[in-house]
């Protein structure tokens, strides 16, 4: 997310420098909550349990991606304890992990590829809505890299626990995709149906 977008979005601009991410002061939302102990899902990758809380684009309530407008998609990732495989309670915090994540479609991440992170990240304090708060990690991914293409109604991130990029976790969250080659074809050929009804029944 752009510096500006993040000042707009908060009203306050980064106040100091942590060891290679910027921690700002503001609010991203309420709709995040820490501690949260989602289930497993067998949507999944087998080595990437469904245990991340994400929030796709979270300065948009729709979580609105335009392929042409939108350089890049930002990804807030929110602390979360969940029981792993041992049945022993874990607490993921993206601001102490490793930053190697990916994000994209579902198939695309899931075949080992989808976008990078633009950069470490950003450490954003967001508010919950009952007096505390939390810090998330922002995250800003090429949009072009993401293989998203207009069909999609959720996007997925994953991240992984070592170099090998073969276990870790991911988590997933709707989005509105336009913009594609295929979603305007879509919406041409809607609007000259409804033009030709029209004129049909003049």
């Amino acid at each position: 997310m752009p510096k500006s977008t993040l000042q707009t979005l908060t009203g306050h601009s980064p106040a100091t420098t942590t060891t290679r991410r910027r921690l700002l002061k503001g609010t991203l939302g309420v709709g995040a909550t820490v501690a949260a102990l989602p289930a497993l899902s067998g949507v999944a990758a087998a080595h990437f349990p469904h245990e991340l809380s994400i929030d796709i684009q979270p300065q948009n309530a729709d979580n609105f991606i335009d392929l042409h407008t939108n350089e890049s998609v930002s990804v807030a990732v929110h602390p979360v304890e969940f029981l792993n495989e041992d049945g022993e309670r874990k607490t993921f915090d993206p601001t102490d992990e490793p930053v190697r994540y990916r994000f994209g479609s579902r198939f695309t991440v899931k075949d080992g590829e989808g976008a990078r992170p633009m950069d470490s990240g950003t450490v954003t304090q967001v508010e919950s809505g009952h007096g505390d708060g939390h810090d998330a990690l922002v995250l800003e991914f090429p949009v072009d890299e993401t293989g998203l293409d207009g069909k999609e109604e959720t996007a997925w991130l994953y991240w992984e626990r070592d170099e090998s990029g073969e276990h870790g976790y991911s988590g997933v969250d709707s989005v509105r995709v336009y913009g594609s080659e295929s979603s305007e074809q879509n919406l041409r050929g809607l609007l000259g149906r409804l033009l030709n009804a029209r004129s049909t029944g003049e």
